[in-house]
């Protein structure tokens, strides 16, 4: 206590108050000087002892603070009386549990993005692995047949890690939170075109029938463009799944609470180890042989989720995988 300024200023007045009052009193009668020294030395080791206790809980909540500084865990505060110091009790409180809070964060963060540039880089070692082999195959075959093939393969291997590039720069700029989504009126049978525009090619090589079942006018709100990102990667997902000769079928339900848009697909359907997984980043399934990157479901789902949607993925009983959007009213 004595460190503090004001308090050894405090102690030197009361001190001379108290000498000058106990003077007078004995200078008045002995019975006045005493009644005097006892009422200072009473008023003096009360307010002693209250201003102790007082330091003492002030002591205790610096050393909160200090452990909060060193990150030490299990930090806890304790109740006191109503006053001052019962609310700067209760406001430390909140300032330590969002600071623990915090740090909780980013510890997660940066295992989640550790975790991440190892599935990245671990993603783009495959299709480099496979290119310099074919271009090593390349500079020793002299079949031109094989050189074309050769070509044809490395071109597609580079389309997939351009598609892997520019997945990865859409997640990133989701997760920075930097892409504003627009709100506007979309017409669902024009969205579920955009998205099939550019799958045309590999549906028609591929053999599958594609049916689509929208009333007409149907609108829902969104950006159209990420959306039409979103439902790519659906319809890219069941064309791999279902192979050639395979069926594709999307259907959409309006009511007064959500417009749904499910995508069924005829394929071979979903593990059920992986249906807790779906959407998670990087998770290809539990079958080694499995195709793909783990990018497209989880992008998909956050393009959905940012804009007010919910997606979920299941298995259908007639056979097949099943992709149901809703959108709340």
């Amino acid at each position: 206590m004595l460190r503090n300024k004001e308090f050894r200023q405090f102690a030197l007045v009361f001190a001379l108050i108290t000498a000058v009052t106990v003077m007078l009193g004995f200078a008045i009668n002995m019975a006045a000087g005493i009644l005097a020294t006892a009422a200072a030395a009473a008023f003096g080791s009360a307010f002693f002892a209250f201003t102790k206790a007082r330091y003492q809980s002030l002591a205790q909540i610096s050393n909160q603070i200090d452990r909060v500084l060193h990150n030490v865990d299990n930090l806890y505060i304790g109740e006191s009386d109503e006053g001052e110091l019962s609310i700067l009790h209760s406001e430390i409180t909140k300032m330590t549990l969002r600071i623990r809070e915090q740090n909780d964060a980013l510890k997660k963060e940066k295992e989640h993005l550790a975790n991440s540039l190892a599935d990245i880089a671990h993603q783009l070692r495959t299709p480099l692995t496979s290119v310099n082999l074919i271009l090593s195959l390349l500079a020793n075959n002299p079949d031109k047949n094989e050189r074309q093939a050769f070509l044809r393969e490395t071109e597609e291997l580079l389309q997939q890690m351009d598609w892997l590039l520019t997945s990865l720069l859409k997640l990133s700029r989701l997760d920075a939170g930097i892409v504003v989504f627009q709100s506007e009126p979309i017409d669902v049978n024009n969205l579920i075109g955009a998205a099939l525009r550019p799958l045309l090619i590999p549906i028609e090589l591929h053999d599958i029938d594609v049916q689509v079942e929208v009333p007409k006018g149907l609108m829902i709100p969104g950006d159209s463009g990420w959306l039409s990102e979103a439902l790519q990667n659906i319809l890219k997902n069941c064309i791999d799944s279902i192979g050639a000769s395979g069926k594709i079928e999307i259907f959409c339900r309006d009511n007064p609470l959500y417009t749904e848009m499910t995508i069924h697909d005829s394929g071979a359907g979903f593990d059920l180890a992986d249906l807790p997984c779906l959407f998670d980043r990087f998770y290809r399934g539990k079958n080694q042989s499995a195709t793909g990157y783990g990018i497209g479901l989880a992008l998909c789902k956050m393009i959905i989720t940012r804009q007010g949607g919910t997606i979920i993925a299941k298995n259908h009983p007639q056979g097949g995988a099943i992709f149901a959007i809703r959108f709340s009213k």
